[in-house]
């Protein structure tokens, strides 16, 4: 027999062989000597109360051998010289796992990136961390990988109805990653191995007959003699590329896309995206809170970083934590030299002695009509452009950010000291409540104090605001038939992922980028 079963076990024993499989046997009603293997599915923490324990699913062979479980492999056969042709703008997770899905396909795949490779783009974030200059095309968010590649790389998702989850996990652990994404509950790779995994993707996509272009922005559309079909893409230096489809994979923040898509007559939708700050705490004080601890107290052995999520609704808003990083550090995001704007890493270890969140308001479309009558439906842009741009200011330039107690936040003064931070480029004391639209800043005071009845010290002493959060989503959708994905003005252009507003992380931009892939070759194929 062969079956699945779940047992919980104190967090010692959890780690212990002889342990589990006892467990198991007694559960099942057998002698342990019955067991012939078990395999792990599914590792979760159970710390809602003490002691802390685990919950286990294992697949269990009782009275013969389980079959052996090959590691994931991806093998993608060379194409042919007849493939198709799909330009595939950006090179983030949309963009990626897009053009692998392409070559599974029979579909060859261009991909254009603005930034550089992801080995190179490793030098271009000391400038912006030591030097205070932004390189403008390769930064935290722009360059191989996306994003998410220096921001601690969470794959947990709630997105299971959008696609094979299980799938994108399995081609991460194919191209490099830890098996462990595969069982752990909240997996993550980190953005110490991000980098090689994203390597060994390119050789996939290039040892199969695709193509990777680094430092090619794009900055028009071909089109069709007709008008009504997108036939490529045109590059800041002149290089055109043609193809039978484009997937547009190019995130959150290229914001000249979407003023290219505006001015060439394309539909744009304005969307909810979300502003704030980053809250920085000790990692001790998570950990006392989330593993019932006494704050002198270290955490037990076999415990990871303590993460939380937190969120409410104040006012007809939503108030909530945003890629909360455990063990992690506050990085500056900004892509242009006039704005600050910060978000969060950690490395695989998770090992920083500080934990860090996003903690954010939900801005609706409405919230920004002060920009409308200039900026139209990008007046979400110009609002947040108009948030960075006074953040970098009241920071007092070189990526310097504003910070404050959350103390001296709720109590309406400026911070007399600021704590030890993560964020490298340095903080100055500043109004937070000056800064952020009164809207927003209300609304995290009141957050602030609920929360802090949720999750013990979140507003104490210890705790710190940074400004300002704002790259949380877009706030432009680009928008796609439901049934075709293709932009209903122009045929055979696929708006993908977080940056055309239909993902919201790694794991939902791969899903999205596989599901586009699917729709290029149905369109193809019609």
């Amino acid at each position: 027999m062969i079956t699945e079963l779940d047992i919980h076990l104190p967090l010692r024993k959890a780690l212990k062989d002889e342990a589990r499989r006892k467990a198991v046997a007694q559960k099942l009603g057998i002698s342990p000597y019955r067991v012939q293997g078990m395999r792990l599915l599914k590792d979760s923490i159970d710390a809602r109360r003490r002691p802390i324990s685990r919950q286990l699913r294992f697949l269990v062979a009782v009275d013969e051998p389980l079959p052996e479980a090959p590691l994931p492999e991806r093998h993608y056969a060379p194409l042919p010289e007849s493939a198709k042709r799909v330009i595939i703008v950006g090179s983030g997770p949309g963009g990626l796992f897009a053009a692998l899905r392409c070559l599974e396909l029979g579909l060859r795949p261009i991909v254009l990136e603005r930034g550089k490779d992801v080995s190179a783009r490793r030098f271009d974030l000391r400038p912006i961390n030591c030097d205070g200059y932004v390189v403008e095309d390769s930064n935290y968010c722009f360059g191989e990988g996306g994003a998410g590649t220096f921001s601690d790389g969470k794959l947990f998702t709630r997105a299971t109805k959008r696609g094979p989850v299980m799938e994108v996990y399995e081609t991460f652990v194919a191209h490099g990653a830890s098996p462990d994404i595969l069982t752990d509950a909240h997996p993550h790779i980190g953005s110490n191995k991000l980098p090689d995994i994203i390597k060994a993707m390119r050789g996939s996509i290039l040892g199969a007959g695709g193509e990777v272009h680094f430092q090619s922005r794009v900055c028009a559309l071909l089109r069709s003699l007709d008008g009504r079909r997108i036939c490529g893409v045109r590059t800041a230096d002149g290089h055109e590329y043609t193809g039978d489809a484009v997937i547009l994979a190019t995130g959150h923040s290229a914001r000249d896309v979407y003023r290219m898509l505006h001015a060439d007559g394309l539909l744009l939708e304005r969307k909810p995206f979300a502003v704030g700050v980053r809250i920085e705490h000790p990692q001790a004080l998570i950990d006392a809170a989330q593993y019932h601890l006494r704050r002198a107290e270290k955490r037990p052995e076999g415990l990871p970083a303590a993460r939380y999520t937190l969120a409410t609704k104040i006012a007809d808003r939503g108030v909530h934590s945003f890629c909360m990083c455990p063990g992690g550090f506050i990085v500056p995001s900004a892509t242009e030299n006039d704005e600050v704007v910060v978000n969060g890493m950690s490395l695989s270890r998770r090992d920083s002695p500080f934990a860090n969140s996003g903690f954010v308001v939900t801005v609706e479309p409405e919230d920004t009509d002060a920009y409308l009558a200039e900026h139209g439906v990008l007046s979400g842009i110009a609002y947040q452009k108009a948030l960075e741009i006074a953040t970098s200011q009241a920071g007092g330039g070189m990526q310097k950010a504003p910070a404050q107690r959350v103390q001296d936040f709720l109590a309406g003064q400026v911070s007399a000291t600021l704590p030890e931070t993560t964020y490298h480029p340095g903080i100055t004391s500043w109004d937070l409540h000056a800064l952020l639209p009164q809207s927003v800043s209300s609304r995290m005071l009141e957050g602030l104090r609920f929360f802090d009845t949720k999750l013990r010290g979140f507003a104490g002493q210890d705790a710190l605001l940074i400004g300002c959060e704002t790259r949380t989503s877009s706030p432009v959708r680009i928008p796609r038939d439901p049934a075709t994905l293709q932009h209903p003005q122009l045929a055979h252009l696929f708006p993908c992922g977080e940056g055309a507003g239909y993902a919201g992380g790694i794991v939902s931009a791969a899903l999205d980028g596989r599901r586009c892939a699917e729709a290029v070759d149905a369109a193809l194929r019609a």
